[in-house]
């Protein structure tokens, strides 16, 4: 019990850093912030959540009601292949997307060839480094999260309230939208707030694309401006669009009760209908374009640049990347893999409300954005390595440097907290698969606690503690918000030397660092869309 609540305070340092920094700043940052950054960034932020979370629920819900109910060609490989986009990091989008629709790009060049254009001042093209280009961009490659939810529930509805719908006369459009579709409401929200988490981590893409977010304002008003209170006061702005949007997501979901049964649940190949004719290829095109754009096109992209630059497999710079990224998401999965379980293990056989309450509090990190956390995580550091430093001077003549928040420690800290309720969660549901009367039995046989942990709990746990430590091994090596603001001079994970190429317009020299992360990412994701169909 003292080690979850030590441990969740741990977690809870950065929230309570930011919080210190912004109060104790002064009010002429604010005065500045409030007249200059403030409106704009905020009007910018709502506008790019709102019009991402619309656009992905029309490619979530439309694609997960297609497979989930009928059988149209190909729809077995599209239900899998729908997931593949959550491979593709926004900021990676961002870059092929642009590389893929610019001026210079080979939609524009043919566009131009066929018309016989011969200036951008001869014709009007979609701007892609636009608030538009940024929906378009963040839409196809989150929408994963809505379909994930909303086809999880389908499935779950099973065909019993479907079949009751058409019986008195309702179509299957109708049907969705009135009998589905609510049902699915708390799957959506679910969905939609992993969205909007996303959307607001994000600063690689919306940097690139020039929409001044509130996430980019925070980078940009402390190492730009190098005011870190006003910064410090920025987050707390985006710490309360967090806080609303998870109040809505709670206050959604208040009262809402489903049960669904396995029979009921299973839906075969030859219980759904067959569309025929222009419906079936509507519904392939349908679910087949979410695909292209997600997915297809930006890893097409990355390979035809990487098969140019095959000499840079053996480049110094991005084979330290690649260590330094393996090495920090190593160590944070590991990490949150022994937090999470301490964690669900303290929740499982402590009685006392607080061992809750410490998973809850330790869960905080991820819900702050990557910038947030990122200040959050470095104040605390370097006043630590300061104090150290000057004991260490004074004491016995020597500098000990900043050896927390000058090393990769800071990064590995931050995806600690910012990824420990992945894993926490992955190995709560893991334990809520055996039955408590696993650890009574083995008392009764005389096992003593530590006994029943290792010789019975862990053993059947593997798989989850696997899995935990993939899902969090993966964020880690994806993550560029907070490893942006916290990496030590001349040390660069595969995200900002991706981050740093693609800054420079140097997008071809960061295909084959861009391609690592894309695989690596691929492999949770695959096991995901075989999971769920099976």
């Amino acid at each position: 019990m003292i080690a979850s609540v030590m441990v969740a305070a741990i977690a809870a340092m950065p929230v309570c850093a930011v919080f210190v920094i912004a109060l104790t700043g002064g009010t002429g940052d604010l005065q500045h912030i409030v007249a200059t950054v403030l409106p704009r960034a905020s009007l910018r932020t709502l506008l790019l959540v709102i019009m991402t979370g619309l656009c992905t629920c029309l490619f979530g819900i439309v694609t997960a009601w297609l497979v989930t109910s009928f059988r149209f060609p190909l729809r077995r490989l599209l239900s899998v292949a729908l997931v593949l986009p959550l491979a593709i990091p926004s900021y990676i989008g961002a870059y092929t997307f642009v590389e893929f629709l610019d001026f210079t790009g080979p939609v524009q060049s043919l566009y131009r060839s066929l018309l016989g254009f011969q200036s951008a001042r001869d014709y009007w093209f979609f701007d892609v480094r636009s608030l538009g280009g940024a929906v378009l961009i963040m839409a196809s490659v989150l929408y994963p999260y809505v379909y994930l939810a909303c086809r999880s529930s389908f499935l779950m509805q099973g065909r019993t309230a479907g079949d009751v719908a058409r019986t008195l006369g309702s179509g299957p459009l109708r049907t969705m939208l009135r009998v589905q579709l609510p049902m699915a409401r708390p799957a959506i929200v679910i969905g939609l707030t992993l969205v909007t988490m996303e959307t607001l981590n994000d600063i690689g893409a919306v940097e690139y694309l020039g929409v001044n977010t509130l996430t980019f304002s925070i980078y940009d008003t402390w190492l730009n401006r190098g005011s870190l209170p006003g910064a410090a006061q920025l987050a707390l702005v985006l710490l309360g669009f967090v806080a609303v949007l998870m109040a809505i997501e709670r206050l959604a979901r208040r009262r809402q009760r489903f049960s669904a049964s396995r029979t009921t649940g299973l839906v075969h190949d030859q219980l759904r209908p067959r569309l025929k004719g222009p419906a079936a290829w509507l519904a392939l095109l349908a679910c087949a374009l979410p695909v292209a754009l997600g997915f297809l096109l930006p890893f097409l992209m990355l390979v035809s640049y990487a098969l140019r630059r095959l000499d840079l497999i053996y480049d110094p710079r991005l084979i330290k990347a690649l260590v330094n990224s393996v090495t920090v998401s190593g160590a944070a999965a590991l990490a949150t893999v022994v937090i999470g379980f301490l964690l669900a293990y303290a929740a499982r056989t402590e009685t006392q409300r607080l061992a809750g309450a410490a998973g809850r509090l330790a869960s905080l990190g991820y819900g702050m954005p990557g910038t947030v956390l990122a200040i959050g995580v470095l104040i605390p550091l370097a006043h630590f390595d300061n104090a150290l430093d000057g004991v260490m001077r004074s004491h016995f003549g020597l500098s000990t440097g900043l050896l927390l928040s000058g090393t990769g420690f800071a990064i590995f800290y931050a995806c600690t907290v910012r990824f420990l309720t992945m894993a926490e969660g992955t190995v709560e549901a893991g334990f809520q698969k055996l039955s408590p009367h696993l650890d009574m039995a083995a008392r009764t046989l005389g096992r003593n606690r530590l006994q029943t942990l290792i010789g019975v709990l862990l053993p059947n746990m593997r798989p989850a503690l696997l899995t935990a430590g993939l899902f969090v091994f993966v964020e880690s090596m994806k993550e560029l918000s907070a490893t942006i603001l916290l990496r030590p001079f001349n040390f660069n994970t595969l995200a900002t030397l991706i981050y740093e190429d693609a800054s420079r317009a140097q997008i071809e020299n960061a295909s084959i660092a861009s391609l690592i992360v894309v695989l690596v990412g691929l492999v949770p994701v695959i096991l995901v869309s075989r999971s769920l169909e099976r």
